[in-house]
């Protein structure tokens, strides 16, 4: 097969939170093992990658690298020679609005419409460059998830008619994706759960989305058999301080079984906001003591939180695909994991799955490990064995090189 050259575009890909940063770390990677050329265009913040790997910087104002608006104002002042991208951010942004994804797609076009790439990945921007991209250059549109399921969840857990509208104001980019999900040619998704949900909110053609799944780096992600687990460590990933990722319903947990076990604990990998909801809600049940967060780590660095905890918590309301699901199964950590949308299609029989929003059920499950450790155990074991099976980056690169061939194969018949 000939080396393509393929270009990875992310809006924005952090290192160290979110799956976006994991995902176009492990693609690219993975499609150059297979012999591509491949760069990776993003926003910031931006993603680690291979040495070997190109990284196109792509920036906007970054304005949301800072709340205040002095410093968000000064950042828009130095910048010179301004573009209607940079005064279109700079104003959504004032009245509340994440303009970032429509600004990305414009400058992606402005950078790729002359050049000799063979494909174009583009990660969940769905914005109205991709419309003029795919005009010019085979596209591939990832979507993980709709991001009206996180919509959904914002405004279920905003409290007053002001939050509601701050909701409606962030999310307004929405409009903008819907419209554009229905002209996209292709697209992929992780799971069957996210294909369902992209046909029914976006109104997309079931025929023109494909399921390839994320895979896991079970090398990195393993069990660490010289390191002692913490008997009463509990561990959970609260990527972004969001109500989707259901950490309400696991401090809840841990405030109704701090009494019964004095030395219960939650690692948190996550950060969460300074005076935030989360921080308040850890002060009303009283268990600041009980509960810690690790930010900014590595896979490495995080495969070594797991080593030292006895359960994982994936207590969300939607996933498009669990990273933390599987990274968890990899280590071979009893898992409790909610029973929505794709997680059940990464965890099969091998964790305990419970339903969401529900404190209750992650209490009754904690207790199954404590008192049946050697039970779940086993069962964490063959999880692992599971992840490896189903979720080797290597093979889900053949599946995409097939929907990449399939795609420039389908382009240039189309001209």
């Amino acid at each position: 097969m000939n080396k393509l050259k393929i270009a990875i575009l992310s809006y924005r890909s952090a290192p160290f939170s979110g799956g976006q940063g994991i995902f176009v770390y492990e693609l690219s990677k993975s499609l150059q093992a297979l012999g591509h050329d491949v760069d990776v265009v993003s926003g910031p913040p931006y993603p680690s990658l291979e040495d070997s790997i190109n990284l196109v910087k792509l920036p906007g104002l970054d304005l949301f690298s800072t709340f205040v608006f002095k410093e968000r104002y000064k950042i828009f002042l130095s910048k010179r020679n301004k573009s209607s991208n940079d005064w279109y951010e700079f104003v959504s942004t004032l009245f509340g609005g994440f303009p970032e994804i429509k600004t990305f797609g414009s400058r992606a076009y402005d950078l790729l419409k002359n050049s000799n790439y063979d494909v174009i990945i583009d990660n969940q921007s769905v914005s109205y460059g991709m419309l003029k991209i795919q005009e010019e250059i085979p596209l591939i549109e990832i979507i993980h998830h709709p991001i009206t399921m996180d919509y959904k969840y914002d405004v279920q857990f905003s409290k007053g008619i002001m939050q509601r509208l701050s909701k409606w104001r962030w999310f307004s980019f929405l409009k903008m994706q819907k419209r554009v999900a229905k002209q996209l040619k292709v697209i992929s998704t992780p799971s069957m759960s996210s294909k369902k949900d992209i046909t029914e909110d976006f109104k997309v053609s079931s025929e023109r989305i494909s399921v390839i799944p994320n895979g896991i780096d079970f090398n990195i992600f393993t069990p660490m058999l010289k390191i002692n687990r913490i008997p009463k460590q509990l561990i959970t990933t609260a990527s972004a301080d969001v109500p989707l990722k259901g950490l309400d319903f696991s401090l809840q947990a841990v405030a109704q079984l701090k009494d019964e076990y004095p030395d219960i604990k939650l690692v948190v990998i996550g950060d969460p906001r300074t005076d935030g909801h989360t921080e308040r809600l850890i002060h009303d049940l009283k268990i600041e003591g009980h509960v810690s967060f690790k930010t900014n780590l590595s896979k490495s660095e995080i495969a070594y939180e797991y080593a030292h905890s006895s359960i994982a918590i994936v207590s969300s309301l939607y996933e498009g695909f669990g990273f933390p699901v599987g990274e968890a199964m990899a280590c071979g950590i009893p898992l409790i994991a909610s029973n929505v949308a794709s997680i059940p299609e990464i965890t099969s029989s091998y964790a305990q799955l419970i339903p969401s929003e529900n404190s209750d059920a992650i209490v009754q499950s904690i207790k199954n490990v404590f008192v049946n450790p050697h039970k779940y155990n086993l069962q964490a074991e063959q999880g692992r064995e599971h992840i490896i099976s189903n979720f080797n980056w290597s093979k889900i690169a053949e599946r995409y090189e097939d929907l990449i061939l399939k795609t420039i194969k389908n382009f240039n018949v189309d001209l």
